[in-house]
């Protein structure tokens, strides 16, 4: 038995320790202001900025009915973050036109604080968590709050509305036939945002969005209502395994795919429900097939909502599979195949997403 210490063994790089440490205040920092950006959004701080900046804190305060003090120390911390613009001259902040479009716009597909309510209600299941580290049971999707399904929706949805187009576009033959009047169904729907934008956008075809979690399938048919979609889109509670119909036309899965428990089982439920010239349009978020490609910003991102999230909802249902969020090109083709699929292939990729295409043959 050695007696070394590790100081002894394997002397300490200052150099290293120094960077590791401020990467740790980085992160420190990031993780109470992502409890602040919540904040703004929901008091309508960051709104106040865009309609009417710059502003003093107290006139911050005074056009959202908040306490000007909490409003004062939150506009430091924002200024210190790069997400506001203070001028020191008048003492006032404002958003810039970037700043805006990330913070206040919510239609943008860059606006973000959508992803902050995801991430914070996704923290809260830390003591389930841990428990689950110990015992290797899963944590079903419902349940989480209802802040993950909201801050999920407010994410993806405006990426959605931007980009759905040229997605279905870059399919072989799809656009054609959703304008001439096809069959979708939309699965693992949630709130129903790339359901209604299909209907939106191809307003001839009929489309069903399916999701397992009533409560998410409630608000989905209140939104469809809204957006006066209602009379020729259908929700319906079920699972990717046995949702009805056949025939389709297209089958989407907008980042659910990997959420799956039994994504073989899924896949040939899949093929089984196509018609015989139909496509599967399989949206996933961005990964390089090795570990090492994504050993980057957006990779720490993903695989971290994948361990607080996306795997243990995977784990918590049959089979158990386990894909993860970070399962990239090559092992989802390998899920693909295994379920019956003969065609495979990246059809567009953005910075957080790759669409793959999937036929029977």
């Amino acid at each position: 038995m050695t007696t070394e210490t590790r100081t002894e063994a394997d002397p300490i790089d200052g150099r290293k320790l120094n960077e590791l440490v401020e990467t740790s205040l980085v992160d420190l920092g990031a993780t109470v202001h992502a409890a602040l950006v919540v904040v703004g959004d929901e008091l309508g701080l960051y709104a106040a900025l865009d309609d009417a900046g710059p502003l003093t804190s107290a006139e911050v305060a005074e056009g959202t009915d908040t306490a000007e003090r909490y409003v004062r120390e939150w506009l430091r911390s924002q200024a210190a973050g790069g997400y506001v613009t203070y001028d020191p001259e008048t003492d006032r902040y404002d958003l810039s036109p970037e700043q805006a479009f990330v913070l206040a716009d919510e239609e943008s597909p860059a606006f973000m604080p959508g992803a902050f309510q995801l991430v914070a209600s996704a923290a809260r299941i830390e003591p389930d968590l841990r428990e689950a580290f110990r015992t290797g049971e899963g944590i079903g999707w419902h349940e989480h709050d209802g802040d993950l399904f909201h801050g999920t929706e407010r994410f993806f949805g405006p990426a959605y509305g931007a980009n759905l187009t040229d997605w279905i576009g870059a399919l072989e033959g799809v656009d054609a036939t959703l304008r001439a009047g096809g069959c979708v169904v939309d699965v693992g729907c949630g709130h129903g945002a790339p359901t209604i934008h299909i209907a939106e956008a191809y307003p001839d075809s009929t489309v069903v969005g399916v999701d397992y979690h009533e409560a998410s399938i409630a608000v989905a048919r209140e939104r469809a209502e809204t957006a006066g979609v209602a009379d020729r889109v259908d929700f319906e509670v079920t699972t990717a395994r046995e949702y009805d119909g056949a025939d389709y036309d297209l089958v989407t899965m907008f980042n659910c795919f990997h959420d799956m428990g039994d994504p073989v089982g899924v896949a040939a439920h899949v093929r089984e429900t196509l018609g015989d010239d139909g496509t599967w349009m399989i949206v996933e978020p961005y990964a390089e097939d090795r570990v090492e490609g994504n050993l980057t910003p957006f990779g720490r991102l993903a695989y971290s909502i994948s361990t607080v999230a996306c795997t243990p909802t995977s784990l918590s249902q049959d089979v158990g599979y386990g894909l993860g969020a970070q399962a990239g090109e090559e092992r989802t083709r390998d899920v693909v195949t295994e379920g019956g699929f003969t065609h495979f292939r990246c059809v567009a990729e953005t910075a957080t997403n790759m669409v793959f295409e999937a036929k029977p043959q």
